[in-house]
């Protein structure tokens, strides 16, 4: 049986991930902030989950959870890293900047951290952060948000060219690039190219089993990452 653990697991593309993680023959360790969101999941597959409340933005209980369920499970095969907040912010008040950078920032960099140094120590395992299709530019509405997906993007790259140093060649870094997905992180009203949640979750776990590099979900947001890359600052002025 394999072994993994899912953070940010108590609604959306988390919770659905883990669904599909247990129906594959997974043991699955959950966390995230509403215990009782996670209780309601671990009474599905009662004897498939082990539950524990976190809430990311707290940076010394991330590891402090991370080792318990390392100690609990022995090995770990793949991390997926879910946790995340979005706030539409034009006005830039300082407390919704705070929050998105100590969780989609600091946070997840921890994880991130404790992740690769554990599949260094093991030769192998498979992290997985969802980032977003807003790491490829900035907007004017939720600056923080696009930026902290921009270095989540940039750090995954930076830990998948780090896997040259690990001998077993077993280690795998893979970046999902959601584009609107129906949960409540999704930013805006009249969303165009929604994607159904049950849509994006399965070819996010198709990506997951195939190891992809960079996976867009869905996957014609390929198109609009490639206009964003090449579009000048000025025209993304006007647009976004």
């Amino acid at each position: 049986m394999k072994n993994a653990i899912v953070f940010g697991a108590t609604s959306g593309i988390g919770k659905t991930l883990t669904q599909l993680l247990v129906k594959d023959g997974y043991r699955v360790a959950i966390t995230g902030r509403r215990l009782e969101k996670l209780m309601e999941l671990k009474n599905q597959f009662p004897d498939k989950i082990l539950v524990k409340q976190n809430d990311i933005q707290e940076v010394d209980t991330v590891e402090k959870v991370f080792n318990e369920i390392v100690a609990e499970f022995k090995t770990i095969d793949l991390v997926v890293q879910s946790s995340g907040v979005a706030y539409i912010n034009p006005k830039l008040e300082w407390t919704m900047e705070a929050q998105s950078i100590n969780t989609n920032v600091l946070g997840v960099t921890k994880l991130y951290v404790l992740a690769y140094n554990l599949f260094r120590k093991q030769q192998f395992g498979h992290l997985v952060g969802i980032s977003s299709i807003a790491s490829i530019r900035g907007n004017r509405s939720a600056p923080v948000y696009f930026a902290s997906k921009a270095y989540q993007k940039a750090y995954l790259e930076s830990l998948y060219i780090k896997t040259k140093t690990i001998k077993s060649n077993k280690v795998f870094i893979t970046d999902i690039r959601p584009g609107f997905v129906d949960t409540a992180m999704a930013l805006g009203e009249n969303l165009f190219w929604l994607v159904p949640l049950e849509k994006a979750s399965n070819q996010i776990y198709k990506a997951i089993q195939k190891k992809k590099r960079v996976a867009y979900v869905s996957k014609r947001w390929r198109l609009v990452a490639w206009v964003l890359k090449v579009a000048p600052a000025w025209l993304l002025k006007k647009m976004l």
